[in-house]
């Protein structure tokens, strides 16, 4: 392994949760709406019982404890026009001397743990293919540095995860990208083709074709009006998604 990538685990300092319980036990709760229910925003039901499991129930000992069981590293990747940024990863390697090198980009808001539940499935073996998982925290995200320069947009992130990918020694890699990592990858793909060699994606970003004389919009069955009407109603922002 390149002697400038170091091995991580999860420290968080007992000052920090101190601070974060003192701030829960201090906020002041809004007034709502008597039956608004969620028109206005989260239910004030709703908000107290989550304050109250993050007092009093919420463990996050146990929680970094679980996250340390995946192999975490750090290294220092130079992205174009900025300092050199630390990046966290989680780097999973199947065993398999044919195992594919898979870049996991997460979104947003998200983190690394969102690799967590499919990274043992990818391991492989008994005729099945093995994936060697590479997971970073994004520029700004967990446990990677912040960017305070203007400028870092999808390009940069895309070479940040192309440049870490380089550093581990896969010269040529596949991907999978949801939410904010499906534009990361595809920008990826873009600039890197002779590297990325596919993409996996779970977030199709996509407007409808222009309707003209000659290519009419179709009928639609009652299945694809409720399909269409649940997407109007996401994208109008109604706030249940």
């Amino acid at each position: 392994m390149d002697s400038s990538i170091e091995t991580y685990k999860i420290a968080v300092p007992d000052s920090s949760l101190q601070r974060l319980k003192q701030k829960l036990e201090l906020t002041d709760l809004p007034n709502e709406i008597e039956g608004s229910g969620w028109k206005y925003g989260v239910p004030l039901s709703d908000i107290k019982r989550l304050k109250g499991h993050w007092e009093t129930k919420f463990d996050w000992r146990a929680q970094e404890w679980k996250l340390n069981e995946l192999p975490q590293f750090r290294t220092k990747v130079t992205v174009d026009g900025f300092e050199p940024i630390n990046i966290h990863f989680v780097h999973q390697k199947s065993g398999l001397s044919s195992a594919i090198p898979l870049l996991f980009v997460h979104g947003w808001p998200g983190s690394f743990i969102e690799a967590m539940k499919i990274i043992p499935l990818l391991r492989g073996g008994n005729g099945k293919p093995g994936f060697d998982v590479v997971a970073p925290s994004l520029p700004n995200y967990a446990f990677s540095d912040g960017v305070s320069k203007p400028g870092f947009a999808l390009s940069q992130y895309a070479e940040t995860c192309h440049k870490l990918m380089l550093k581990l020694g896969y010269n040529q890699y596949v991907t999978q990208g949801g939410d904010w990592g499906f534009f990361i990858t595809r920008t990826l793909a873009q600039l890197y083709p002779k590297h990325c060699k596919a993409c996996h994606v779970n977030l199709i970003f996509a407007s409808p074709p222009k309707w003209t004389e000659s290519n009419p919009e179709p009928e639609y069955s009652a299945r694809e009006k409720a399909a269409l009407g649940r997407g109007q109603d996401w994208q109008a922002g109604d706030g249940r998604g």
